[in-house]
């Protein structure tokens, strides 16, 4: 690694880069005052790393003489593994596991997503049948030992996995979250006979109950982890050859980021990297301005992801889908037991592909153009209409001003291929347009609305934060008919994964499944277990540069009264359990089961299925500007016609180069605000007010 010891604090940079499926975003920060720089080009999917390496040149090149000798570490978020999954370009995979579960990915958990679907379709399993090898061991729902794994057993799973010929293997054994000894010996036994084969061990991903969704896991894990090895030795090389000696963080989903080596092992973690990260730059700016409740919302190229934040602290989900059969249907995925930022995915994306459906009516993805060919406007060969380019007919993008000029959008190819659609149709191209745009709207408002429902929650009482390239131009409609008062849009929006991504902590997550009555469990096996699962934490977050004595500990609980279904989650800050342990999380689960249900259960047992821990460095609220100098000269606006969705028609309006306004400025929409990487669009009437730190403030006056 570099020596930056004798290096100033003020002038060491970082760069974090996100790979998404239209674009790559990067950003690079100096350290000492938050001054950015911001790059963004096309995402080269044949291969990641080229548009990586792009962009984190171009940063390099913005920030000036001797930026590469200043750069301290790169951190990236990418969609590798949610892209192998979901095309199923993954590795030869085969799975050890349990004599007589050999059938437990087919079998799943016997559900039907959609009752009423005649044609119902189940995600296929990662590994084939022909491909599950059964090892003659078994243990007890204790963790004791029921069948013994001998050597000559080891020695028959070796020979048949070396048969099969397969770069990567997934070993979950019954019961190993309580006793992983039988998967450590087969794990170990196949990396020295077969050190080319990956492996992947349950235990080290999911020490949880659920066979089927554990299994599920370490067969996801396995069948992407030669490719994001492979992805990431690449990366290393090419950041090495552009400076030498950087460090390369990861991104997780759970809003942290990690060691390259961690992340090549354990490699499902980064499954939901790039929106988690986004999550975190919208809390970032909401903190700057001492709101708490937050809708986080960030739109790209392929899709619309939200989380609803109740109390500043994103909330963390340990069950997750990906490679969903149907995009917007639970149960109809994969099923991961990873820690993730509680996302859900609710409309589509700038290059969602608008066509005609079975019934003859207009429907928006979940087919995407991506960044090849991309929408028809971008003139890459794409012809089918996207949200994007029904966005530039409507008047809300400048063909001319796209990533500041640079790549030139083509309304006339937007409009042949209106003229396609709204021919289907029966509709004027413009009334397709805007049905386009309203449609992906109204669903993304949908959607919003009934989670932040079953949180419980009022969505006028929340604060609506737009990132993503497409983030800012539906925000304020979205907000509209959620009836939120107040949107904020941070600088740099179209890149604010990769702000979040510069201010994660580095975090470890571990959890250990050992279902018990609270009454009786043994405290003393508990805190030997969570002292070993903090010293396994330890070890990952200093390969992040994270000492465990400065690192924050806290312990979670999921827990339900005996014969319930659901359960809840508590946390606690990390402490040795004493004599009053019982009671401590016995009031820590009432207190969350009371503020969910409205009361208690009279006489039923309170039940600990899986404990939780988290290490992870202190967050901290970061500042980001651009610098003196930075604002383009000259705040007059020009005027455009763009479409007035409260008249129906179009209208001429104002429109600013965003960072011409310096802070202080108040303005009244209609109006449009442009930057390099998106644009905010502002159709109805609102007081919108330039922060102190050049958040764009917009407070909404017309609901209808």
């Amino acid at each position: 690694m570099k020596n930056l010891s004798a290096m100033p604090v003020t002038q060491r940079l970082r760069i974090a880069v996100d790979i998404g499926g239209t674009f790559t975003d990067g950003v690079a920060a100096r350290e000492a005052d938050g001054r950015i720089w911001v790059g963004k080009t096309l995402t080269t999917p044949e291969d990641p790393g080229q548009a990586v390496s792009a962009v984190i040149g171009e940063l390099l090149r913005q920030a000036g003489d001797g930026a590469a000798q200043m750069l301290d570490e790169v951190v990236h978020g990418t969609t590798l593994v949610t892209n192998t999954l979901i095309e199923r370009k993954g590795a030869t995979t085969a799975l050890v596991t349990t004599e007589g579960m050999r059938d437990a990915l087919d079998i799943g958990r016997e559900l039907r997503y959609d009752l009423y679907d005649l044609e119902l379709a189940l995600p296929r399993p990662l590994i084939a049948p022909g491909r599950r090898i059964e090892a003659r061991e078994r243990l007890a729902a204790s963790g004791e030992t029921v069948t013994a794994l001998t050597d000559a057993e080891l020695q028959r799973i070796v020979d048949e996995v070396r048969a099969l010929d397969v770069r990567s293997v997934a070993v979950s054994l019954l019961h190993s979250y309580l006793n992983d000894d039988h998967e450590r010996r087969v794990g170990a036994a196949l990396q020295a006979a077969l050190p080319d084969v990956e492996v992947s061990l349950s235990s080290d991903l999911a020490r949880e109950v659920k066979e089927f969704e554990r299994t599920s896991t370490a067969a996801a894990s396995a069948y992407v982890k030669p490719v994001v090895a492979d992805y990431l030795r690449q990366l290393e090389a090419r950041i090495e050859a552009l400076t030498p000696g950087i460090a390369l963080r990861i991104m997780v989903s759970s809003g942290g980021f990690t060691s390259a080596g961690a992340a090549a092992h354990t490699p499902i973690f980064l499954l939901e990297s790039g929106p988690a990260a986004g999550v975190l730059s919208a809390l970032n700016t909401a903190r700057a301005q001492g709101v708490r409740k937050v809708l986080a919302f960030d739109m790209g190229g392929t899709t619309a992801k939200a989380c609803v934040v109740a109390d500043g602290e994103a909330p963390v989900a340990y069950n997750f889908e990906c490679a969903r059969v149907h995009r917007f249907k639970r149960g109809s995925g994969l099923p991961i037991l990873i820690p993730s930022i509680d996302l859900i995915e609710i409309g589509a994306g700038g290059g969602s592909i608008a066509h005609v459906n079975r019934m003859g009516l207009l429907n928006i993805g979940p087919e995407s153009a991506g960044s090849v060919p991309g929408p028809a406007c971008y003139g890459l060969g794409g012809t089918e209409i996207t949200v994007t380019d029904a966005d530039l007919v409507l008047g809300y993008l400048n063909p001319d001003n796209f990533l500041g000029g640079e790549m030139r959008l083509r309304k006339e190819q937007a409009m042949q291929g209106l003229e396609r659609l709204a021919g289907q149709l029966g509709m004027a191209p413009l009334e397709v347009a805007w049905g386009i745009h309203d449609m992906v709207n109204e669903n993304m408002a949908n959607a919003a609305r009934i989670h932040i429902a079953e949180k419980g929650h009022d969505p006028r009482d929340f604060t609506f934060v737009a990132t993503g390239g497409a983030g800012p131009v539906h925000a304020i409609e979205v907000a509209r008919k959620l009836r939120m008062p107040r949107l904020l849009a941070s600088i740099a929006a179209g890149a604010g994964s990769c702000l979040g991504m510069l201010a994660a902590p580095a975090r470890a997550d571990r959890s250990w499944s050992q279902p018990a009555l609270l009454d009786d469990i043994a405290w003393d096996e508990v805190s030997e277990r969570l002292r070993g699962l903090r010293q396994e934490a330890a070890t990952e977050l200093a390969t992040a540069g994270v000492p465990e004595a400065v690192a924050q500990w806290s312990v979670g609980v999921e827990m339900r009264y005996y014969g319930q279904g659901d359960n809840v989650s508590v946390s606690m800050p990390w402490s040795e359990f004493g004599n009053d342990a019982a009671q401590v999380v016995r009031h820590a689960f009432e207190d969350r089961y009371r503020a969910l249900y409205g009361h208690l259960v009279p006489g039923a047992r309170p039940q600990v299925l899986t404990w939780r821990l988290t290490g992870k460095s202190a967050a901290v609220s970061r500042d980001f500007n651009w610098g003196e100098g930075a604002a383009v000269a000259g705040g007059m606006p020009v005027r455009r016609e763009i479409y007035l969705p409260l008249k129906g028609e179009f209208g001429a309006v104002d429109v600013y180069e965003r960072y011409a306004l310096p802070a202080g400025t108040r303005l009244q929409g209609p109006l449009v605000l442009e930057e390099r990487e998106s644009t905010l669009v502002v159709p109805i009437a609102a007081d919108v007010e330039i922060l102190p730190d050049l958040t764009v403030s917009v407070t909404l006056k017309e609901f209808e």
